[in-house]
C-alpha cells in the first residue's frame, strides 16, 4: 500500500506540475502599457480595469505595464514617501483606491503577468507647473546650459519634461526608497521597470554639483565650465546649436556611469526586497544618439567607441543590460522595413520628426533596422521586446499592424505603448492581425 500510495502522489505531482506548466504564457512575451496620465479616468474603476484586461488577454497578451510613478513624481497608491497622484483633469481618486492591488488580482486570474513602471528621475510637468520640482524638491531638478545661460528645467516652458538630476546621491537614495516601497507593499508584482531613468537631455545637468561629481570623477580642473563640455553658436542658417567641447567626450563616460551606478544600486535594492521580482527598463532604441541621455543600455561587452567618435574606450563600462531582466526597447519609426528607409527621398526625410532622426538614411531609421540594433548592443545579455508607439501610425491602420509583426520577428518579445491608442483608434483587429502575423513567420 505504502508503494502505491507513492506511486500515486508521483503521479499527481506530476500532472499537477503540467497543468501548472501549461498556465504559463508560451512563446514572445508580449507588453501592454497602462499610462497613468492618458488612462487615469479609465482606471479608477475596477470593472474598467478588468473590461480591458479581459481585452488584452484575448489577443494574447501576456504581460501588463502599469505606470505608478507619473513624470510630475507624483505616485498612484498610497505612499509614506512620494505624493499621491489624486486628481488628474478634474477625475479625482480618493487615497484608498488601490489600482494596484486591482491590477494584481484582476491579472491573477487571467493568467498575466504585471509590472510596474515608474518614471524615476522625472519630477514635474512644466505644462501644468506641477510636481515636485515644483514644491519642495526644486533644489533636485536639473539645471539646463541653454545657449547663453544655464537655466533651471522648470522655466524651460517648451519642454514639458521636467527632469531631475540624476547625479544627486539624495535624489538617487529617494527613488530608490520607492521603488523599494512598492515592491515590498506589493509583493504580488511579478516585475519592476524603470522609465526615464536618465539625464533630461544632453544640455543636462550643469549644477555646481554635477560640475564637481564630474571633476572628482575625471580626475581634473574644468577650467571653462561649461563651454569645455559644449558650448553653443550659430550654424549656416543661422540656427543655435551645441557643439562639443575638449572634455565632452570624458563628460558623456561620467554621465553614463552615473545612469549604470544607479541600476546597479536599484537592482541590488528591490531584490533585497523581493528576490523574484523582475528588473526591467525602457529606452528609447536609438542607440548612436542615446549618449545624449547619459544612458548606456547596451551589454558591458559591446565597445562603441570601436564605431562612434563620442564613446571613449572606457565608455563600455557603463553598459547595464546585464543588469536586467526585462528590456522594452522603443522601435519608434514609421518605416517597417531597412529597404522603406532606402527608398525615401531627401524632400520627405526634411518633414520627419522621429526622435533621433537627422540627416541621410541610417538602416536603424525604421522598426526592422531598430531592432537589429539593439539585438546587437545588447548581445544576448537580456531578451529585447521591440515596443511600438502606436500613435506614430497616425490614421495608417495598415502600416502599424506591419509594424507590429515586424516588431514580433525581429525581437524576443514585444510592447505596445499605449494602450489608449488603441482604444482611441479602434485598432484591435489590426493589433490582433500583426501580432498572429509575427508568431506565424517567427515558428
Amino acid at each position: 500500500m505504502k508503494k502505491l500510495f507513492i506511486s500515486l502522489l508521483g503521479m499527481l505531482l506530476i500532472f499537477g506540475s503540467c497543468v501548472q506548466t501549461e498556465k504559463k504564457p508560451a512563446g514572445k512575451p508580449l507588453y501592454m502599457w497602462f499610462d497613468c496620465e492618458a488612462n487615469y479616468e479609465r482606471l479608477s474603476y475596477p470593472d474598467s480595469i478588468a473590461f480591458y484586461l479581459d481585452k488584452v488577454r484575448e489577443i494574447g497578451f501576456t504581460d501588463v505595464v502599469i505606470d505608478v510613478k507619473s513624470i510630475m513624481g507624483e505616485v498612484l497608491y498610497d505612499s509614506k514617501i512620494a505624493p499621491y497622484m489624486g486628481e488628474w483633469k478634474g477625475v479625482t481618486r480618493e487615497r484608498d483606491y488601490d489600482m494596484i492591488g486591482i491590477f494584481i488580482g484582476e491579472c491573477k486570474k487571467r493568467d498575466l503577468r504585471v509590472h510596474a513602471s515608474l518614471n524615476i528621475f522625472a519630477g514635474g510637468h512644466n505644462f501644468h507647473n506641477r510636481g515636485v520640482i515644483f514644491g519642495e524638491h526644486a533644489a533636485w531638478q536639473s539645471q539646463c546650459y541653454w545657449i547663453d545661460r544655464i537655466m533651471p528645467i522648470s522655466e524651460m516652458k517648451w519642454n514639458y519634461n521636467g527632469m531631475l538630476n540624476p547625479a544627486l546621491p539624495e535624489v538617487q537614495e529617494y527613488q530608490i526608497s520607492i521603488l523599494k516601497e512598492v515592491v515590498g507593499k506589493y509583493p504580488g508584482l511579478d516585475g519592476v521597470i524603470l522609465d526615464r531613468a536618465r539625464f533630461d537631455g544632453i544640455t543636462s545637468d550643469f549644477s555646481e554639483a554635477s560640475r564637481q561629481m564630474f571633476e572628482t570623477y575625471a580626475g581634473l580642473k574644468v577650467e571653462n565650465f561649461p563651454t569645455d563640455i559644449i558650448y553653443w553658436e550659430k550654424d549656416e542658417a543661422g540656427k543655435d546649436v551645441w557643439r562639443r567641447g575638449q572634455l565632452f567626450n570624458k563628460w558623456v563616460e561620467w554621465r553614463a556611469m552615473v545612469i549604470h551606478d544607479f541600476f546597479a544600486k536599484a537592482r541590488t535594492a528591490v531584490k533585497e526586497v523581493n528576490p523574484a521580482i523582475l528588473f526591467g527598463d525602457y529606452t528609447g532604441g536609438w542607440y548612436p544618439v542615446y549618449y545624449e541621455l547619459g544612458v548606456n543600455w547596451g551589454s558591458k561587452n559591446y565597445d562603441p567607441s570601436l564605431e562612434y567618435d563620442w564613446a571613449t574606450p572606457e565608455y563600455k563600462n557603463s553598459g547595464y543590460a546585464e543588469l536586467l531582466d526585462v528590456y522594452l526597447s522603443g522601435l519608434y519609426f514609421y518605416e517597417v522595413t531597412i529597404s522603406e528607409v532606402e527608398k525615401m527621398n531627401e524632400e520627405a526625410m526634411k518633414t520627419r520628426g522621429e526622435a533621433a532622426m537627422g540627416k541621410g538614411r541610417e538602416y536603424w531609421y525604421s522598426v526592422e533596422g531598430c531592432a537589429q540594433l539593439a539585438k546587437k548592443v545588447t548581445m544576448g545579455a537580456v531578451p529585447v521586446s521591440g515596443t511600438i508607439y502606436v500613435d506614430q501610425y497616425r490614421d495608417n491602420k495598415e502600416q502599424f499592424q506591419r509594424a507590429v509583426a515586424m516588431a514580433m520577428r525581429s525581437s524576443d518579445g514585444l510592447g505596445i505603448f499605449d494602450i489608449v491608442h488603441i482604444i482611441q483608434k479602434n485598432w484591435w483587429d489590426a493589433l490582433a492581425a500583426g501580432i498572429r502575423e509575427g508568431q506565424e513567420n517567427t515558428r
